[in-house]
């Protein structure tokens, strides 16, 4: 009758330790993403900006502008386009949402998990009159930090190489523009987290801004990385008599 009950105790005692270790493993095991809501968001971050190939023509003598709603999931491919806001041409919106559609969102980062995103995109296509006689010129990114850079100058980081950016002087609608922004950079020197202080007025300009950013190489000094969580501060200012010819 003993062996019996230690039997039966055993039995029991075993499996009071199966359902905990079964109880800790489930607490233990890391939240799918998909499981989170979408992150929501009126300014997209991009791994892979659209890519839109348009002809002038197709503005049919006026410039456009539109809003898509995208929807991204955890690994920053694109699942769903939407039109919001249209360009009034067909063609055009098309072509906006082909573009948006082979593009690549930056997922967005919770408490460790990558969830899916969902957010707005604002287009602006300028139409060039073929008769304006003004020379057609672009802005690099040439930043207050960059510039001290390239005369020697001290600075808080150092841009690798320069930001990719090419704006087109007629995006800046006839006035000078500023852009600052702050960002911060991982362990693999990665600029991340950009974020817009002041805008400049145009949502496309400093999409442009933001996109040339994401994923830029920067050293910064191990000191300054340890002590600041390496937060770094930069501003563009694209001026109107200050611009690079073709």
């Amino acid at each position: 009758m003993k062996q019996s009950i230690f039997c039966l105790a055993l039995f029991a005692s075993v499996s009071i330790t199966q359902a905990d270790a079964k109880e800790n493993s489930s607490q233990l095991a890391p939240q799918k993403s998909s499981a989170l809501p979408a992150h929501l968001t009126t300014r997209l971050e991009w791994r892979e900006f659209p890519k839109l190939n348009y002809d002038n023509a197709d503005l049919q003598g006026q410039d456009r502008a539109a809003i898509l709603r995208v929807a991204a999931d955890e690994t920053g491919t694109v699942t769903q386009v939407k039109v919001q806001e249209s360009t009034g041409n067909k063609k055009l919106d098309d072509l906006l949402v082909k573009a948006v559609e082979q593009a690549k969102v930056k997922p967005f980062q919770q408490d460790g998990n990558l969830i899916s995103t969902i957010g707005y995109q604002t287009f602006n296509l300028d139409y060039k009159d073929r008769d304006d006689s003004t020379a057609e010129c672009i802005y690099h990114f040439d930043s207050k930090n960059w510039l001290k850079q390239q005369t020697a100058k001290s600075v808080p980081f150092r841009y690798v190489q320069q930001p990719t950016l090419n704006v087109p002087r007629d995006e800046l609608k006839g006035k000078d523009r500023l852009v600052r922004f702050n960002f911060k950079v991982n362990k693999q020197g990665e600029a991340t987290q950009v974020k817009i202080n002041k805008g400049s007025g145009i949502y496309a300009l400093d999409a442009q801004v933001m996109q040339a950013l994401s994923n830029t190489q920067v050293d910064v000094p191990k000191k300054l990385w340890f002590f600041k969580k390496s937060k770094l501060k930069d501003e563009i200012h694209f001026k109107l008599d200050k611009c690079s010819a073709l």
